[in-house]
């Protein structure tokens, strides 16, 4: 099934001279650097901003969503992407305009599967500062990582040279053990 969106003023001239002298504008149509690779995964290529982070944001809530989630894991799987996109963002592509962070999004059936790929210099995940060390409990940065691995039920780094790519994952319950 095809999803279609009009614009505000496309709206406004199908109320005036009826749907059939404009028809809708189709969904893909107006998405940007976006492939459905296949049923169930969506891919996404993003410039380094803040609006970015926030599609990211909401397409891993939706996707949290459909796989029936409870409210809380839902919240902890969309901030857990949310952080990972900011660290792509903020920390990996330094907000360079020039640099885009890539994103997947997949429901295996099993599995909720995001990854979050930057063309950043790197980041050694086994460097990072502990957040809970005496020294850095009053930082205001710093706890990015440490909140995905606390949400997420796996978190692997990989090295793209150049870049980061961080992959998450949350298990899914099998139907029969939600409650």
């Amino acid at each position: 099934m095809t999803h279609f969106l009009a614009s505000h003023e496309t709206a406004s001239r199908l109320s005036e001279r009826g749907r059939a002298a404009y028809p809708p504008i189709p969904v893909e149509a107006e998405r940007d650097a976006v492939s459905e690779s296949r049923a169930g995964r969506l891919c996404l290529s993003l410039s380094s901003t803040m609006e970015s982070v926030g599609k990211v944001e909401a397409a891993a809530d939706k996707l949290a969503g459909e796989a029936g989630l409870t409210e809380d894991d839902r919240f902890h799987v969309t901030m857990a992407v949310r952080e990972a996109a900011i660290n792509a963002v903020l920390h990996g592509n330094e907000y360079d305009p020039a640099k885009q962070i890539r994103v997947s999004l997949e429901n295996t059936g099993k599995a909720l599967i995001f990854t979050v790929a930057d063309q950043g210099k790197g980041l050694d995940s086994e460097k990072l500062p502990e957040p809970l060390a005496p020294e850095n409990l009053l930082r205001g940065t710093g706890r990015g990582i440490f909140l995905i691995r606390s949400f997420m039920d796996e978190v692997h780094f990989r090295q793209l040279h150049p870049g980061t790519e961080l992959t998450l994952i949350k298990h899914l319950a099998p139907a029969g053990d939600k409650l």
